[in-house]
């Protein structure tokens, strides 16, 4: 009888034998032979030996390292998994794949969506995983009542001010909410481009969303 872990037995032998176990014991077997069968001394012989081979990798093992870490290496690599509402997919893939294709480029994540909503991350180290799936999970966020966002000024008209809380989803901040003192013109407070604190304060029936600069304001003070 030939113990290895590299698998000769199964190539010029009669008998592939794998055991596999705990220094409690055995937790799985397989056995493929080439023959008829075998006697009950082969099978005895054979499971001995696989114990003894079994505590000598162990004791290797433990002495190398002797518990689980308590956390992962952060160059591990990682699988990361959410599940979304299946309406949002679209918004996760973009036209042509557009918006996929950027956050696997920008955080060299791969990124798998069922039909179902079930969304898995794989990344070669947990930050880049973690980035692709807070990257998606800012797309299929729904805005909160009472929250403060970082919002970028889209628009402006003479009534207010639209700004992107969210990727792809604008709210309207009104002139009467730019600012305490009283606001003649939105771009004197804001322009395009700017980076603004946004406090939701209302979204009617439409999923409209309605901001307030003064009250993001007033939360900071």
């Amino acid at each position: 009888i030939l113990t290895d872990i590299l698998g000769d037995e199964d190539h010029i032998g009669d008998m592939d034998f794998k055991v596999a176990g705990t220094s409690d014991g055995i937790t799985a077997f397989q056995m493929d032979i080439k023959i008829d069968g075998i006697t009950t001394d082969i099978m005895n012989e054979a499971l001995i030996q696989a114990q003894k081979a079994r505590e000598h990798i162990l004791k290797i093992m433990n002495e190398t390292i002797s518990k689980p870490r308590e956390t992962i290496s952060k160059y591990a690599p990682s699988i990361l998994s959410m599940k979304i509402d299946v309406e949002k997919i679209g918004a996760v893939i973009g036209q042509g794949g557009k918006v996929i294709k950027g956050i696997q480029e920008e955080t060299g994540a791969k990124i798998s969506i069922d039909d179902d909503g079930t969304i898995l991350i794989s990344a070669v180290d947990i930050d880049a995983g973690k980035k692709a799936f807070d990257m998606v999970s800012a797309i299929v966020e729904d805005p909160e009542i009472g929250k403060i966002y970082k919002g970028t000024v889209k628009r402006i008209t003479n009534f207010g001010a639209f700004v992107e809380i969210l990727p792809g989803k604008e709210a309207l901040i009104h002139i009467s909410e730019m600012d305490f003192k009283r606001v003649n013109k939105v771009e004197d407070v804001v322009k395009v481009g700017d980076v603004i604190d946004a406090k939701v304060i209302g979204i009617d029936d439409q999923g409209r969303v309605k901001c307030s600069r003064k009250a993001a304001m007033k939360a900071t003070v």
